[in-house]
């Protein structure tokens, strides 16, 4: 039977765990393991109806550092639901490829797509969930907060979106306290939210949301942002950044975090909106770690995906 990686819930927690520490092993060995390639008689398929940098760029690199291919396709010449129907598309495609990544608007698109294909097929972004990103989120927390994880405190200000509600998924799986701080009307969905605290009963994390970001901040280990307005949402930004100014990071924000505080962002950051530049150009930025993470985390994914028995033979391996 297949698996997809659509939403941070289709992975257990132990898969989780073991993806990222998947990661970080293939990421400690990147330079000196170019010998091991497994996925060389494999093809990837990277649909994208939104425009990427980070997406595109790793999930590609990461297919070839695999040893395998990856294949581009753009509107015009995919335009899901409208040039062709998506389980046509789906159909197509399982003929000539091995997985699919899948870069949409809408999360109804990605889950008709995996649902009409018989290989895996993987969310690299929708409207309600990035998992991909959360991954990388996770591994890089890890990397930051060494032997102390899951002891962490993470505090999420800003608008309770798609990037929102994978890190809550996530964050309840490993078991950290999460602290989200968002407007009325702009917080994550229950439904998110419901889910998240039913996976912190076995993990013992925690995971509130609430209205004061200086709430949410204080005694931070982590502190992350994203814009205040996604793609697609371009008429709503005036009133948005009027609705969310008193969620910017800044130094007055972050005054009650931890001294030794990381700011996160999953990028492309809207300097002087959501965070200033002071904070996110200063010696508490991790942004860039995070996005270099995103490449080692897509190849555990990947690499879980297509060749299970390898992974698993790299996480054996002393």
């Amino acid at each position: 039977m297949k698996k997809d990686f659509l939403s941070i819930d289709d992975y257990s927690p132990g898969q989780v765990k073991r993806t990222l520490e998947l990661a970080a092993r293939m990421k400690k060995t990147r330079k000196t393991a170019s010998d091991i390639r497994p996925l060389g008689d494999r093809t990837m398929a990277m649909i994208f109806e939104k425009p990427s940098l980070r997406t595109r760029v790793t999930f590609e690199l990461a297919m070839v550092e695999l040893g395998g291919h990856a294949l581009e396709t753009q509107p015009p010449g995919v335009r899901l639901g409208r040039r062709e129907s998506v389980p046509d598309l789906a159909r197509n495609l399982e003929r000539w490829v091995d997985i699919v990544v899948a870069r949409v608007y809408k999360n109804e698109v990605i889950q008709e797509l995996a649902a009409n294909t018989r290989i895996p097929a993987i969310n690299a972004l929708c409207n309600l969930e990035h998992p991909c990103q959360a991954m990388a989120d996770m591994m890089t927390m890890v990397e930051l907060a060494g032997s102390r994880f899951p002891r962490v405190k993470l505090a999420y200000v800003g608008d309770g979106n798609n990037v929102c509600h994978s890190l809550m998924l996530a964050s309840a799986m490993m078991g950290i306290e999460l602290a989200v701080a968002s407007p009325e009307g702009y917080r994550p969905l229950d439904r998110y939210l419901e889910r998240a605290q039913q996976h912190c009963s076995s993990s013992g994390g925690k995971v509130s949301v609430l209205g004061d970001p200086r709430q949410a901040v204080e005694g931070a280990d982590f502190v992350y942002t994203d814009v205040w307005a996604s793609m697609g949402q371009e008429d709503e930004k005036l009133e948005r950044q009027k609705i969310f100014q008193p969620y910017q990071i800044n130094s007055k924000l972050v005054r009650s975090a931890a001294a030794d505080f990381y700011l996160l962002h999953c990028l492309p950051a809207h300097r002087g909106e959501e965070v200033s530049d002071e904070l996110i150009d200063g010696p508490h930025s991790r942004v860039f770690d995070q996005a270099e993470n995103r490449l080692h985390a897509q190849k555990a994914i990947i690499l879980s995906l297509l060749a299970p028995k390898v992974a698993a033979r790299i996480l054996e391996e002393k």
